[in-house]
Order: structure tokens, then sequence, then C-alpha cells
């Protein structure tokens, strides 16, 4: 029988691998400050998302037959945790890469698998998730746009916000309803691929309280689609949406979010010789934390690699490692205030203050914290 312990380490072979990711980030993020690396899976940079293709590094576990590496799922962590860790600019390629790839990998058309999956793993193809729409929250089964299907294709009304990178996007693959009513809730849902350079498509970036605008607001006014738009069978759009939220919360992303603000505080710690009590206390805590919390996302992909779903596990590691990224803000902030003869860097201070305003966010994006918890107590059968 395996322990525990053996189950959430990475094989020795990834290794080299590691060594070589990190050689290539060292060089292509020397120059860059904390304050920008705090934006990481937020951060848009397509000729970064370019490098990472010419390398091989995307599509890492798509079939080579598809333009893909054929890597396993341990790779795949290696190479989000070192992008993630460094404060890679990954917000380009990171929804194609990550869900949507996969996702026509297991329900598309074989069409639909030639059309788009090379363009993926080629840095050519970038695509965000039509999911959440106004006054819905996070209550996907209220979803009110409509494809009508006609002799001609779908006609599609309706629209999404909070759509991550929607103005950066080639691609939409976007949860709408193929027929019933909103009442009928989770029946009645598909998912459809939308150019968003389509006639009757507007997209509108949000911008939010540090300045950047990661999320837009997508309308759709009697936009054509042919009938290759629609992604597996009609009606089935639950199961897939369910099953692609499983790809967005099981990796390591719900760990790294102020991981630049740690490591800078850490760098400044180690400049000033600070190793009082209290600070060791703290670092040993915060250090603790996230080992855990990185095993515990090991266990998750063990289970992709095993085959099986990771849908409750890793709303575990979603909702933890959010609560995670948020305390760790705090604590940093609160020492701060309570050192006052510390120096702190404009860098370290800039960092927090991006970090300070956009902490809240972390809990929301990806699941709210309440549809999490109600994901597990299912999965508990506690409800």
């Amino acid at each position: 029988m395996l322990t525990a312990l053996e189950f959430t380490q990475v094989p020795a072979d990834e290794a080299a691998f590691r060594t070589e990711i990190r050689l290539f980030l060292n060089e292509a993020l020397k120059d860059v400050p904390s304050h920008v690396k705090a934006r990481s899976w937020m951060g848009t940079d397509d000729g970064f998302s370019l490098k990472l293709a010419k390398q091989g590094w995307l599509g890492l576990t798509i079939p080579k037959e598809y333009g893909g590496s054929g890597k396993g799922f341990y790779s795949r962590f290696v190479l989000s945790e070192e992008l993630l860790a460094s404060g890679a600019p990954v917000a380009s390629h990171w929804i194609a890469d990550r869900q949507s790839g996969p996702l026509l990998l297991r329900y598309g058309t074989e069409a639909q698998r030639q059309f788009y999956i090379p363009r993926i793993c080629r840095g050519e193809a970038f695509f965000c998730i039509g999911m959440s729409e106004p006054s819905s929250g996070s209550d996907l089964a209220s979803i009110r746009s409509r494809a009508v299907n006609t002799e001609a294709g779908w006609v599609l009304n309706g629209s999404k916000i909070w759509t991550t990178n929607a103005h950066g996007c080639h691609y939409m693959i976007a949860l709408v309803r193929t027929s019933g009513e909103t009442s009928d809730r989770q029946k009645g849902l598909s998912q459809v691929i939308i150019d968003l350079t389509l006639p009757g498509v507007t997209v509108r970036p949000i911008k939010d309280m540090a300045g950047d605008a990661h999320f837009s607001e997508v309308f759709f006014d009697n936009v054509r689609l042919g009938t290759e738009a629609l992604v597996g069978i009609e009606g089935q759009g639950w199961d897939q949406v369910t099953a692609e939220l499983a790809f967005e919360r099981s990796g390591p992303e719900r760990i790294y979010s102020s991981i630049a603000l740690l490591d800078c505080w850490l760098e400044a710690l180690r400049a000033q010789q600070y190793n009082d009590a209290q600070t060791s206390a703290l670092v040993g805590a915060l250090v603790a934390e996230m080992a855990t919390l990185r095993a515990l996302s090991l266990a998750v992909t063990q289970k992709l690699v095993a085959g099986e779903s990771p849908a409750i596990d890793a709303s575990v590691v979603k909702d933890f490692g959010t609560d995670f990224e948020q305390k760790l803000i705090r604590n940093i902030a609160d020492w701060l205030g309570s050192h006052p003869d510390f120096v702190a860097s404009p860098d370290l201070l800039q960092t927090l203050g991006y970090l300070e305003q956009m902490g809240a966010t972390f809990s929301l994006r990806g699941g709210t914290r309440e549809i999490l918890r109600g994901i597990i107590a299912r999965g508990l059968g506690l409800r």
C-alpha cells in the first residue's frame, strides 16, 4: 500500500524538466519586479505564451497527434508550479491550455479537435470561458443566454460577465440554453464555441480597483454560429461544465497567487537579517501551510494520473488554498505594521498594495467559497 507521502511527491524523473523550466524562466523574468510578478496568471503577454509554445510547453498533456507533447499530469503540475511560483505572465494561454484543450479532447468532434487543439498548442488560439451572467452570480443553472437551432446553424443572443481575458482571446466556449426555460435549471444547457470576431459580438473590458482589466463583459446580438459550433451533445452542457471546472480547480493555481509578496518579503528579511522568534514563527507557519496545501494539490494530480475525477478533492484544495493566499497578505501587512524599523522597498510596498486590492477576488474566481463547500458537502453525502 502506498503511503500518503508517496502519493504526494513529484516523481524523481521530473527533476530534469523542472531544472530546464527554471533556467528558461530565470532568463525570461530576470528584470521583472515583484509587483508585476504578483499578477502572474492574470498577467497577459502573448509573446511570452508563444515562447512557451516554441518550447513545446503548451498542450503538455495533449497527445502528439494533436500537436501536444503527450506528457503526463505530473509534468504539467511541475510546469504550472514553476510558472506561477516565478510570477510568469500566463493569462493569454492559460485557460485554453488548462481547460479548453482538454475539454475539446474529451467532448469535441474530431473536426473540432483537429482545428482548435493544434492552434492552442502553438499559442495561436486563446480561449475564454463564458459561464457567469449578469444577476446570476455563481448560479450557473440560471443561465438565460440562448442559442436557437435553425437550418443554417445556431443564432445566439444573451451576455456573459466576469469573463477572464475575453478582450485578449480569439474564442469563447460558452454555456448557453438550447432548449427549455430558465426554470428547467441544468436541463437544456449546451456548450458552443464562439469566434469572438463574429458580427454581433461585443466585448467590453471591466477595469478593477488596481487599474487592470483582466475581466470583460461580452454581449451576443443575433450571432450566427455554424452547426459545428456545438460541443458534444445538445443538452450535455452541465456535465461538460462540471468536468471543465474540475480541470480549472485541479492545478496549483489556488496556492501561489500571493507568492510574489512572500518571496519579496523573505528576500528583505534576509538582507536586513531579521531572525527574531516572532518573525521566524510566522515564516515557519506560512511555509508549513503552503507545503501542506501543495501536498493536497499533488494528491489531486495523482487522481488525474489514476484516471479518477478530482472534483471534490480539487474543491477542498481551492477552498483552503484561497484562504491561505488571503491570509498571507494580511499576515505580512500586519507584520510590516508592527515593525516600523523595517525598511520596506518600494517594490515590496507596491506588491503588497496590489495584492491587498486583489486578494478579495481570490475566493471568488473559479467558484465562490459557498459553492465549493456545497460541492464538498454533496461529495461527503451531507446534502
